[in-house]
């Protein structure tokens, strides 16, 4: 069984057990979250349950992994013959859960 879910203003196909890396949730490693925002949920070559836009009564839960930034992002700007270049980095807050159930 899987389900996609909506988290950070992005969407994952999750599966139990699987490892999936999030925006900062903001919790203590070890902690457990509940993922109410159920898009869909069905089985592998199976029938699937949508949502407008959620499915009623469905969740994911889950338990936290741990806590740590990306790999760093560079940004350049530069305008020709102006003499204007700008190097900026950015670093993103990850977490890492793991799936451990999906309640339809």
């Amino acid at each position: 069984m899987y389900a996609i879910i909506k988290t950070g203003g992005k969407q994952y196909k999750v599966k139990a057990d699987d490892l999936v890396e999030v925006e900062k949730l903001g919790l203590k490693d070890g902690e457990k979250v509940v993922f109410d925002e159920v898009l869909a949920v069905g089985e592998e070559g199976g029938d699937i349950s949508y949502g407008t836009p959620l499915l009623a009564g469905a969740k994911v839960e889950a338990e936290v992994v741990e806590t740590f930034r990306a790999k760093k992002v560079w940004a350049f700007k530069m305008k020709r013959r102006k003499s204007y270049r700008r190097t900026i980095g950015h670093r993103q807050g990850v977490t890492r859960v793991k799936i451990t159930s999906i309640v339809k």
